[in-house]
């Protein structure tokens, strides 16, 4: 491990303590290893003169919610350094006292709330604190000889605590070994099955023990020739139905849309192949805190994937009624990752968010049980001490804010053609700020760069072609789990010609793209769909379906096929649940196909102004393709649920 630091960089924030803090947190958050989710906090303590132009020591600790590798100077709780000192000494507190007594004695109540391990902070006497749940301290801690381990690599340099629970219990662990310590002999503390903290007074010298000492327990793991993992390839692919499937399975046992990521990645598949996966997997998490995303273990899927939900409901009830305490509910039994052997792994979530948080803890999860084995066995904290966290007061608050208030398309899986512009773009984009995961379709290859990112894939796609359709479709089965909603729009607008002037390749094609396109992709969505969480399908028709004009055969020939199409699509889907609805804008001008010439033009021909041609309806209203986008996202929701075979104009009446 290499230290980022820039003098240079480092410079700008010299005079301002936070915002050091805020640099050198974000070196650690670039590192993969040093902070997979939920893995770090840092702080920093100053003084800060308040109203009364009285100084007082404050600590600006990372605030939860906030990402270390991007967090900045507001990121930080300043809370009076004093209070915190002062509860580290009581000899009991509840979390829920500890968390108002925190937020009691903050400078700024609209700071975000105080990390749990802040107490902890407050007590280490030094200006710059740093803690992480590095991979390679992790792994050596998790073994029968973690504590020799620990030694063997760090002697004196480090203070080893045993593993006990986060929050107060752990602050007054330090509190009450190091009443004695001599500091200055030390550059951190290792805190078994858990992580690792360092603290200087120089802002460098933090930052860069941090790197110091995780680098060393890199050296001894490769020393040991521990720090190998399995890699592998595989040529079985689950088909997308079997994928679709298993996530309507999940999705049903849960009661709401799950979201489904299967990886193929050689690590992945590797891992699936090792005969101990099974095995080792189930003893529990690498640190503690990933349990409330993931678990305490695994789902392993065989050939029954209803067998493989229903054992690990099982299991996970049989943990809850052992652990349990009266006062507890038992939280949901379906599981956050799987691990399908010979194929690969699966993470599973209910929202974009929580699928990217649990790529990330399990992709550092199979590299760390692999490690710890090599180094003489994987042995995690107990199932007790896992449970006490998955169902710890402070880490569900933590899964409450993560979760936030539920956008009304959470979970849903969209695909949209013809998504690159125009109106595809408006609906796909809307579609996503509702809470959906979008797959994004065009025949533009520009398609992957505009939606990239955490619930959005692009995949450049010529909707005319029946193979590329079905290879589009197993990619969003891969990448998201199934298909809930299609938004068939793709198509073009031809050039104005009358019948007598049309080619047949002019007719060939627009009958091609605007109709036999939107058939084909029906014709392979619809098994997937037949899988999905209250699945809808809306067509994209045209005012032209009942008023065309002239110069537009073709097109109002096609648009008027996939109105049909899309009535028939509704008699024969009603039955497996699937709606089927159509939608008809008209005079849509915030897309491609109008410029300010045509519009010109357009206007000129009947003897209006441009203003004036936009709102040519009864409402006197312009329809924009944000407006389209809004109707389709209430047409695919709960009001209209009760809705399928109908035809929807949005042309301000016309």
């Amino acid at each position: 491990m290499e230290s980022r630091w820039n003098d240079v960089e480092a410079q700008k924030y010299t005079n301002d303590p936070v915002a050091l803090r805020a640099y050198t947190s974000r070196l650690l958050g670039q590192e993969p290893a040093l902070v997979q989710h939920g893995g770090g906090n840092t702080s920093v303590k100053t003084l800060h003169k308040n109203i009364f132009g009285e100084y007082e020591d404050i600590l600006f600790v990372k605030g939860s919610g906030w990402d270390l590798a991007t967090i900045q100077p507001q990121g930080f709780a300043p809370v009076r350094l004093n209070v915190l000192q002062r509860m580290a000494q009581l000899e009991s507190l509840s979390d829920s006292d500890m968390v108002r007594e925190q937020k009691a004695a903050m400078i700024n109540p609209s700071a975000p709330t105080p990390s749990v391990e802040a107490i902890l902070h407050a007590i280490i006497p030094y200006k710059f604190v740093e803690h992480t749940h590095s991979d390679a301290v992790v792994t050596m801690t998790n073994t029968p000889q973690g504590e020799s381990n620990v030694r063997e690599v760090f002697g004196p340099d480090v203070l080893i605590l045993p593993y006990v629970m986060p929050g107060f219990v752990l602050a007054r662990q330090v509190f009450e070994r190091t009443r004695d310590v001599n500091w200055e002999q030390l550059k951190g503390i290792i805190l078994l099955n858990h992580g690792i903290f360092t603290f200087h007074d120089e802002a460098k010298t933090s930052y860069e023990n941090m790197i110091q000492l995780v680098t060393q327990a890199e050296v001894f793991l490769e020393k040991k020739g521990a720090s190998t993992v399995r890699k592998s390839s595989t040529t079985t692919l689950p088909t997308p139905i079997e994928l679709a499937g298993l996530r309507q399975k999940l999705s049903q046992a849960l009661g709401k849309p799950m979201l489904m990521r299967l990886d193929r990645g050689e690590e992945a598949v590797g891992f699936s192949k090792w005969e101990k996966v099974s095995a080792v997997s189930a003893m529990g998490t690498v640190t503690p805190d990933h349990v409330i995303h993931i678990k305490p273990r695994p789902m392993i899927i065989t050939k029954d994937p209803d067998a493989d939900i229903a054992k690990y409901a099982a299991d996970y009830h049989s943990y809850f009624e052992k652990h349990k305490m009266a006062h507890l509910k038992e939280l949901d039994v379906c599981p956050r990752w799987a691990i399908w052997p010979h194929v690969g792994c699966l993470s599973i979530g209910t929202s974009s968010k929580a699928l990217r948080i649990i790529d990330d803890i399990t992709k550092h999860s199979r590299r760390c049980l692999q490690w710890a084995e090599n180094l003489g066995g994987f042995r995690p904290v107990s199932q007790s001490d896992l449970f006490a966290v998955e169902y710890w007061e402070l880490e569900q608050a933590k899964l409450k804010v993560i979760g936030g208030n539920t956008p009304p398309l959470q979970g849903r899986i969209a695909v949209v053609t013809g998504a690159a512009s125009g109106i595809g773009r408006a609906i796909a984009m809307e579609l996503k700020s509702q809470g959906a995961c979008v797959a994004a379709l065009d025949v533009h290859p520009e398609v992957g760069t505009l939606f990239k990112g955490e619930g959005q894939i692009g995949i450049n796609c010529d909707v005319t072609d029946e193979n590329a359709i079905a290879q589009s479709l197993h990619t969003v089965t891969q990448h998201f789990g199934g298909l809930d909603i299609l938004v068939s729009n793709a198509g073009t607008f031809p050039i104005s010609r009358y019948l007598e002037q049309m080619s047949d390749a002019d007719w060939q094609k627009t009958i091609d793209v605007n109709l036999n396109s939107h058939w084909r992709v029906l014709k392979a969505a619809i098994p997937l769909l037949k899988l999905g969480f209250d699945p809808s399908i809306i067509m994209v028709g045209s005012k032209n379906v009942s008023a065309p004009g002239p110069g537009a055969a073709a097109y109002s020939a096609a648009k008027a096929g996939i109105t049909q199409l899309a009535r028939v699509a509704a008699l024969e889907l009603a039955a497996h649940g699937v709606r089927v609805n159509t939608i008809h804008p008209d005079a849509v001008f915030d897309t491609g196909l109008w410029n300010d010439e045509v519009l010109l033009n357009r206007a000129k021909h009947y003897g209006m102004s441009i203003e004036d041609y936009k709102r040519k309806n009864l409402l006197k209203t312009e329809i924009t393709s944000k407006n389209v986008a809004d109707l389709v996202c209430a047409m695919v929701g709960p009001a209209f649920s009760k809705t399928t075979g109908a035809q929807i104009p949005i042309d301000g009446g016309n």
